[in-house]
């Protein structure tokens, strides 16, 4: 077996042999992958033999939540540390139709657009499968559920880091998830926000997967787009949109985009008529969002009034869009804003 990280990156027929492997029966897995779903320490498996215990100590998920952040809209930011010691956050969101987990899949980001916090400190490194897991199943708990009645009805991949940088870990995350012995989360319950690397949206469709792409878009064109988020010198928004059709013949879904307004940039008439253009007639969605403050990025939103009347032109030119509610912003857990920082609980300023 090739090497892992921690239990959690194991399917049920690997965490088998592994456990096989060591001279333990079957079902002996069995009881491991369990405790490991229902979020449970170590230390709270008592069926366990112990030289069992002893031997998967240093494998076993090792993840604690070290900070807990309530927003009055009853959203629910965790900072949460790795056995390395390395930080990332997520945030717990609540809707009518269920609750998401926003979840990071990289220790900073890469990426380094303009508006977002996750990549002010670079990256550190990728989560593992495991690791991008283990956040599900220990909120899950938190809020109370477990392995068969989940707390969590959705995923997005949001936070911290660009998934498609982190591919392999990130495909195989998706087969953990939705697998029938674990969590069984659909596909079509999962999102997963990229700025647009472009091979990896074709590779995501050639290899089978079907869950809601997002693309954070931010502008109708390169031009614009290069002001804020560098991989648009890499990648153009035509070679974006043809990985996007290629995505929707293959799986059937159809493509988010998101539209972060930046005031005078990327909002104004002239943007809302090209976006509205080279989306026209193919099946999308628009999330339009104002800006959310990040300190340090020093970039000022639109008005709200403003992200309005943008949705509506879109609309009205036949492109379905609205503005994204805005949840977390008192404590930093909107769109935009986590980072792989311990934070001043102090609320950030408008």
């Amino acid at each position: 077996m090739t090497d892992f990280l921690t239990l959690l990156d194991l399917d049920m027929q690997e965490l088998t042999q592994y456990v096989t492997d060591m001279g333990y029966p079957k079902f002996r897995a069995t009881q491991v992958f369990d405790a490991m779903y229902q979020g449970k320490e170590l230390s709270e498996i008592t069926t366990l033999p112990r030289d069992l215990l002893e031997k998967i100590k240093d494998k076993y998920p090792s993840f604690s939540i070290v900070k807990r952040l309530e927003s009055k809209d009853g959203t629910k930011k965790y900072v949460y540390r790795f056995a390395d010691g390395e930080i990332v956050e997520g945030v717990f969101m609540r809707y009518k139709y269920g609750n998401t987990l926003c979840v990071s899949t990289q220790v900073g980001c890469r990426m380094g657009c303009k508006f977002c916090a996750s990549g002010l400190y670079g990256l550190k490194r990728n989560l593992s499968a495991g690791e991008i897991l283990q956040q599900i199943v220990t909120v899950n708990r938190d809020n109370g559920g477990d392995a068969k009645n989940r707390s969590i009805t959705n995923v997005v991949l949001m936070g911290s880091g660009e998934p498609l940088d982190n591919y392999d870990n990130v495909t195989k995350f998706f087969r953990l998830v939705t697998s029938e012995r674990g969590l069984n989360i659909s596909q079509r319950n999962i999102s997963l926000s990229t700025c647009g690397l472009v091979p990896n949206i074709y590779r995501l469709a050639d290899d089978g997967f079907s869950v809601t792409l997002t693309i954070s878009l931010h502008a109708p064109n390169d031009e614009i787009r290069q002001k804020t988020m560098p991989i648009a010198n890499k990648y153009s928004v035509k070679e974006i949109l043809d990985a996007c059709k290629y995505y929707f013949d293959k799986t059937g879904r159809r493509v988010v985009f998101e539209y972060t307004l930046v005031d005078g940039l990327n909002d104004t008439d002239y943007c809302v008529k090209e976006l509205g253009r080279i989306l026209h007639g193919f099946p999308t969605h628009v999330n339009v969002i104002p800006l959310n403050f990040v300190k340090e990025r020093g970039l000022k939103g639109s008005p709200v009034a403003r992200a309005h009347d943008f949705a509506k032109k879109l609309n009205d030119s036949g492109v379905s869009a609205t503005v994204r509610r805005t949840l977390g912003a008192d404590i930093g857990g909107a769109c935009g804003q986590l980072r792989n920082k311990l934070l001043d609980p102090t609320p950030p300023s408008p």
